[in-house]
């Protein structure tokens, strides 16, 4: 086809109402192109209108068009993902992933317990205690941190349903004191401590088993903190004694 008749496709196409995209698309011409054609070609009211309307849905649809369209990005990324997770684990598998799980989100120097809002968390945790540990659900003991505005009782029959800790082993829960902000994440079901009792030499053991996973970079951690050593010298901020409800408040004169 001759440029004349792109041209003249091109301008028939314009005084039909169609937007330069919709021209390119049908017959193939540049968008520069389609500009120096069709500078001097008027459009009727309505097709103004339908040109103005369309442009509008395109930019309030974009940023959901493109949240929608990352979202099928990360499904496919973590359906790869668990592609190449094998089960059974093995069992020093198994073993050392709830050792990492606590060393992120175990107690470090007080009980063998760890604190979580995740019920996957917790549920593997429970049963990790009981398979890597011998610890049943019966043997642990539990306590919730709640809203005000939540049903302990139904929350604690939650807890016990998914993790098989019987509802007498629970602790007095902590209520968090009503606040006028919003959280962005929503604790549907509180926060839940689970703890072993008389279990800090098990948490040794644990922090054995991470700690024989690191051993090869002992040297280089060890000779680091000895080059820094200065960085251990820094004094402790004083401790803030103001009570938090005086906190903004001028003092009295």
């Amino acid at each position: 086809m001759e440029n004349k008749t792109f041209k003249s496709k091109a301008i028939k196409l314009r005084r039909a109402g169609l937007s330069y995209n919709e021209i390119r698309k049908r017959i193939g011409a540049p968008k520069s192109t389609l500009s120096s054609w069709l500078k001097n070609i008027p459009l009727k009211p309505e097709h103004k209108k339908r040109l103005y309307t369309k442009q509008i849905e395109i930019l309030s649809r974009g940023p959901q068009s493109q949240k929608e369209r990352r979202k099928r990005e990360i499904e496919k990324i973590i359906s790869k993902a668990q592609r190449e997770i094998s089960l059974p684990l093995t069992h020093d598998t198994y073993k050392l992933f709830g050792a990492a799980l606590y060393w992120a989100e175990g107690s470090k120097t007080k009980h063998f317990a760890i604190t979580n809002s995740d019920p996957y968390l917790i549920l593997f945790m429970v049963k990790w205690f009981g398979e890597a540990l011998n610890i049943g659900p019966g043997q642990l003991k539990a306590w919730l941190n709640v809203y005000s505005q939540q049903n302990e009782g139904d929350l604690k029959k939650f807890w016990s349903d998914l993790t098989g800790i019987p509802i007498k082993n629970f602790g007095k829960s902590y209520t968090k004191p009503t606040s006028k902000g919003y959280k962005k994440n929503t604790l549907y079901y509180g926060t839940i401590r689970v703890r072993v009792a008389r279990g800090t030499d098990i948490r040794h053991r644990v922090f054995g088993w991470v700690s024989g996973v690191l051993q090869n970079l002992n040297p280089h951690v060890e000779s680091t903190q000895r080059k820094w050593v200065s960085l251990t010298k820094t004094e402790r901020p004083p401790v803030n004694l103001t009570p938090r409800s005086s906190v903004g408040r001028a003092a009295p004169s």
